[in-house]
């Protein structure tokens, strides 16, 4: 009997591209498989072997992009378009780690070329915290919005679980954590309020070498002012954020990825009753993006975040960068 899953493979092995194929072998038995696993680095495919020994390694992109219906990239930003390029090519759809791409004409261009055969892994977009908040919005909750407020501070950069990619991640070509980070939190607003534009910005490389260590932003999603902070040290935390969407009745905000908040009539913060840590509501989101790589890959319309969002999102992040 043919098998009727979608075939799922992955290019990259590093913390993304095993979180989501561990997913994939954890979740989604009956709608989706994986067809295999590619990475350039040797560790990195010892890794998959040593702790997934069942999940077929591939000798190179081509081998996974033939084998898959649906293409994973999950490999450093500066090489998405390309194997997104080829998976396309070959007729198959893409899913890409965000961010989009780090050259915006390329990626301009990768967007007109593609049209709907592709989507990014902003996990927002299936986040259980997204829908409380989405739900106290449509409530009316608060009212009339009146603007976004975005914070994101690390103790260092890149975190401590990224360590073993710093040599991309904290270089100013690729990495930083406007677009590891920031670009979550555009996401959102974009998705909630209204496509990004008007941006005034400035940024702070302090070391020779390295991304940047402080941001701040001013610009719009649609008519709703925009403003955000982000910084490295100033925070013990290894990860802290918030994003606030206020209005003339109230406030919602998200914090630190998975914690839902609306503000009291006497101004003190209420944690939604079914609030989790990030480390436990991770699994729900990704189980739902899941859902919606499969409807991608058949063709049926899906929550999950379009090119077209990544690329206005993609475009707020770069010009942040090079202000």
């Amino acid at each position: 009997m043919a098998d009727m899953r979608v075939s799922i493979g992955i290019i990259g092995a590093g913390i993304m591209g095993e979180r989501l194929l561990r997913a994939i072998l954890e979740q989604a038995p009956d709608t989706l498989r994986v067809s295999g696993i590619w990475d350039p680095a040797p560790a990195a495919m010892a890794h998959i072997a040593a702790v997934l020994p069942a999940v077929p390694r591939l000798v190179d992109a081509a081998s996974v992009i033939a084998a898959s219906d649906c293409v994973y990239v999950a490999s450093p930003p500066a090489s998405h378009l390309g194997h997104a390029r080829a998976a396309l090519a070959a007729g198959k759809t893409v899913f890409g780690e965000k961010p989009l791409a780090v050259d915006v004409a390329d990626a301009r261009a990768f967007v007109a070329e593609a049209g709907s055969k592709g989507a990014v892994n902003f996990p927002f977009a299936s986040s259980p915290a997204v829908a409380t908040l989405k739900s106290w919005i449509a409530a009316g909750e608060i009212g009339t919005v009146s603007r976004v407020a975005i914070e994101v501070a690390f103790a260092t950069w890149p975190r401590s679980w990224q360590a073993d990619a710093a040599g991309w991640l904290d270089k100013p070509a690729q990495g930083g954590f406007t677009r590891e980070v920031v670009s979550h939190f555009l996401f959102l607003s974009r998705r909630l309020v209204g496509p990004l534009h008007g941006l005034e910005a400035s940024v702070a490389f302090p070391e020779p070498g390295k991304s940047e260590r402080r941001i701040g932003a001013r610009l719009f999603a649609g008519d709703v002012p925009v403003e955000l902070a982000g910084s490295v040290g100033a925070t013990t935390k290894d990860d802290h954020n918030i994003w606030m969407l206020e209005g003339d009745k109230g406030a919602v905000r998200l914090c630190d990825w998975s914690i839902a908040e609306r503000r009291r009539p006497d101004g003190t913060w209420q944690r939604a009753a079914d609030a989790l840590p990030n480390a436990q509501a991770r699994p729900l989101a990704l189980k739902r993006q899941l859902e919606g790589v499969v409807r991608l890959a058949q063709g049926e319309p899906h929550h999950l975040a379009t090119l077209a969002e990544a690329l206005d999102v993609q475009e707020i992040v770069e010009a942040i960068l090079a202000s």
